[in-house]
């Protein structure tokens, strides 16, 4: 049979059955696992022999969720982290050393940024921030001791669009390892190794998981990148629970008509908000005024399922707004089936300084609007009387 399409790898992608011949992979809530003889176990452990050891190291279930992850974004290998900021940190210290140089986007969420400017140089390791979409930027950072470039497209929560085969050949050409963060687009939207990414980096607690229900993250690369990610995270224990992994399986499952549904509500909002007088702009890379739409047409399958937008007037008009809302709700999350808005400058960036905040796009007045399933007139109309009650 000729490659399968995505939603086809999703949903039938499965681990082996057990001698039950079970329909649906069931839970594998084990810490340990035998072996057949001393010798058998002696062979798992000096790796002429496969098999379980401990599900800190490997289990049925986040076998499969990992399995799944590198058919859908064509990846070699992967490995499953406990939550997304987990992969985040494995796939920056599992490959830098004292003496290392990072290029990061300064467009990213707060606390990836946490880790480059404030974690990583107590580790001795250097750093350069510089805008997401500024190609000479990114080339005249980079340095002899230059080892790897990170950043997220589209990015938190501005959602600007970082040229990825820009990155990849630049990457390329200075033998400089390239991550890219795609939590925001998924799988379904975009797929960073067709433009030549080195890792692909996930917070599955966002849409793969897409109902609010548990933490997990995912690094996805190549077998030799993979290999330094596993060693740390096996070593360290920031291994994804076979639970949370069960359940992120069978979300993936869903993952292309859920995010059908909320790119196509996205969409809808942002061409409304853009005609709304109390609007002074909105951010959303499925719309023409994008300034990066071109762009985002090449990368991604859409817009997504996030939209951006400034209201004209000051930050308390904007908590005013935030909380007339009756339908949508307030939280730091985003990628549920549930509509989530949220305040960036207030919560998911207030680490940073006013200052690097205001460098990043994230004013008093920006508002992070994660679309939900639900249905769009609905949404549009509590938008609506939420904006009715800004105070003029």
């Amino acid at each position: 049979m000729d490659k399968k399409n995505f939603e086809t790898i999703a949903i039938r992608t499965q681990a082996e059955q057990s001698t039950h011949r079970e329909h649906s992979v069931p839970l594998y809530l084990t810490s340990s696992f035998t072996f057949d003889s001393a010798q058998h176990g002696a062979a798992i452990f000096d790796g002429s022999a496969t098999g379980n050891l401990y599900s800190r190291f490997s289990n049925p279930n986040t076998d499969e969720f990992i399995q799944k992850l590198c058919l859908l974004e064509d990846y070699p290998s992967g490995v499953a982290t406990a939550s997304g900021m987990a992969a985040v940190y494995t796939s920056l210290v599992a490959h830098l050393q004292v003496g290392d140089h990072i290029i990061a986007s300064r467009n990213s969420f707060g606390n990836t940024l946490y880790i480059v400017t404030k974690l990583l140089p107590k580790m001795g390791v250097d750093y350069t921030l510089v805008d997401i979409d500024d190609n000479e930027a990114w080339e005249a950072a980079v340095q002899e001791n230059t080892k790897l470039i990170y950043l997220e497209t589209p990015s938190n929560p501005t959602l600007r669009i970082g040229d990825l085969s820009f990155i990849a050949a630049l990457c390329t050409k200075h033998d400089i390892i390239s991550v890219v963060d795609n939590c925001f687009a998924t799988p379904y939207i975009q797929q960073p190794s067709e433009f030549g990414i080195d890792l692909s980096v996930h917070s599955a607690t966002k849409y793969i998981d897409g109902q609010g229900r548990v933490l997990g993250g995912a690094v996805l690369g190549s077998e030799k990148l993979i290999s330094v990610c596993y060693d740390y995270i096996r070593r360290t224990g920031a291994c994804l629970s076979p639970f949370n992994a069960w359940i992120l399986s069978k979300s993936l499952e869903t993952l292309a008509i859920r995010m059908d549904r909320h790119t196509a509500n996205a969409l809808q909002i942002a061409k409304w908000l853009e005609q709304h007088p109390l609007i002074d702009s909105v951010y959303y890379p499925g719309l023409e005024s994008h300034v990066q739409y071109n762009l985002a047409l090449q990368q991604m399958k859409n817009g997504g399922g996030l939209v951006a937008f400034k209201i004209k007037g000051s930050d308390e008009d904007a908590l005013d707004f935030l909380n007339a809302l009756e339908l949508h709700s307030l939280t730091a999350n985003l990628g549920d089936t549930r509509s989530i808005i949220t305040h960036p400058f207030s919560t998911t960036h207030s680490k940073l300084s006013e200052e690097d905040r205001l460098v990043a796009g994230v004013t008093p007045n920006f508002i992070r609007l994660s679309v939900g399933l639900e249905n769009v007139e609905d949404l549009i109309s509590d938008l609506s009387y939420g904006l009715e009650k800004i105070k003029n």
